[in-house]
């Protein structure tokens, strides 16, 4: 096993607790749950609804995966987190699906919660996969 190497993205999302954007070793990328933060505006109120919420994390995930010369069709796994499973998880799906062609969806687990940093609806954090032809 290689040192894992630690990411920080610059013009990424703030980080609301001490964590790294991304962590990489062997040719996987761990990118930290994100949150529907504006990278541009950190103390910006969040969206509205779990739609508007899980768009802009999917698009700050695409930041982080772009800062390490990745993007979302090397993503293999993702955990996505809702503090209101019942009433959002339709509209998250269709928010989600959104992003990926119907024959390259990653694996993925759902997980009704009871809180999340920032009063967030949503959070999301995945596992990305570096071809060995990639840069880093």
């Amino acid at each position: 096993m290689t040192d894992p190497i630690f990411h920080m993205i610059t013009g990424g999302p703030r980080p609301v607790a001490p964590f790294s954007h991304a962590v990489e070793v062997d040719g996987w990328v761990l990118l930290t749950g994100q949150m529907p933060t504006d990278p541009r505006a950190p103390d910006a109120l969040l969206p509205e609804g779990v739609a508007a919420q899980t768009a802009r994390v999917m698009e700050n995930l695409e930041i982080v995966l772009k800062g390490v010369g990745l993007d979302l069709s090397h993503v293999v796994q993702m955990r996505a987190y809702l503090t209101e499973f019942e009433r959002d998880y339709a509209a998250f799906n269709e928010t989600y699906q959104g992003f990926f062609p119907p024959d390259r969806r990653p694996a993925r687990t759902t997980i009704g919660v009871t809180a999340l940093a920032v009063g967030a609806l949503v959070e999301i954090d995945c596992v990305a996969h570096r071809p060995k032809d990639a840069a880093r």
